[in-house]
């Protein structure tokens, strides 16, 4: 029986995958074109990525890499294992319905 969670759709503060908010891309914006901070310094600043930093910075290298990340996966690459995929998507489902008991989720 499927959980009842498993048709909502999370709201963005119970998104585990989205790791910066709005206000905090703004930021990196403002601060890399201040001239003052690097890429790499932003990255460890924020604890994420340089090429998530180097994405915000500029968005056309986002676009062009998900143009070749669609490419690619027509050659099937990037397919994860069907347990590896089962259990992720387990985990995922044990934590939208864990949020929809608290209530936060309905």
């Amino acid at each position: 029986m499927p959980f009842k969670s498993e048709k909502i759709k999370l709201p963005k503060q119970y998104d585990r995958r989205i790791k910066l908010t709005d206000e905090q891309r703004e930021e990196i914006k403002e601060k890399y074109a201040s001239g003052v901070y690097s890429q790499r310094a932003l990255a460890l600043e924020y604890h994420v990525s340089r090429r998530l930093i180097s994405f915000i910075i500029d968005p056309e290298k986002y676009e062009i890499s998900k143009e070749q990340y669609r490419e690619r996966r027509k050659d099937g690459r990037y397919k994860p294992d069907r347990e590896s995929w089962n259990e992720t998507q387990r985990k995922h489902r044990e934590y939208k319905n864990r949020l929809y008991a608290e209530g936060k989720i309905g």
